[in-house]
């Protein structure tokens, strides 16, 4: 497995990852990323935006099979958004979520001092896994937030 950033051929590969995943837990539903307007085409979303990166981790046959996003929130410029963090059922399980937090966040403390990410309470795998990395939860959503079906919100402290 490789982690790198994506390019415009990912673009389908991990829309369907995202969708299939939302699908499966009920939440393709608006006011989620399902609905994102730049979901088809996250390579060059993020290459728009100062300080963003999205990266995916492919398989020895460069399948992508997962990935995560580190973007601006809002007109914060201390603020970041961990964003889009998703893997494929068959790659799940491997680990690959905290490879792909870790380069995330080394990459936000390099131009962010807080790491905010909105999410589902019944998502507890990934809930545990931001707990583990030293998230912390708060009461409701920053002032900004795009996604208004989400319940559960958390930030970091960079250092």
């Amino acid at each position: 497995m490789q982690i790198r950033e994506i390019e415009e051929k990912d673009n389908r590969t991990i829309e369907r990852i995202i969708k299939r995943s939302l699908e499966s837990f009920n939440l393709n539903i608006p006011g989620t990323a399902y609905f994102d307007p730049q979901l088809g085409s996250l390579a060059q979303f993020y290459k728009q935006q100062s300080n963003a990166r999205y990266w995916v981790v492919v398989n020895e046959l460069d399948e992508v099979v997962g990935g995560v996003g580190i973007a601006p929130f809002g007109l914060e410029t201390a603020i970041c958004e961990l964003q889009k963090l998703y893997i494929s059922p068959e790659a799940q399980g491997m680990g690959l979520s905290s490879e792909l937090m870790k380069v995330a966040l080394n990459f936000a403390k390099e131009h962010y001092t807080y790491c905010y990410l909105e999410t589902v309470k019944k998502l507890q795998v990934a809930n545990l896994l931001y707990s583990k990395f030293g998230f912390q939860p708060l009461d409701r959503p920053l002032a900004g937030s795009e996604h208004n079906a989400t319940d559960a919100w958390f930030i970091k402290k960079l250092s």
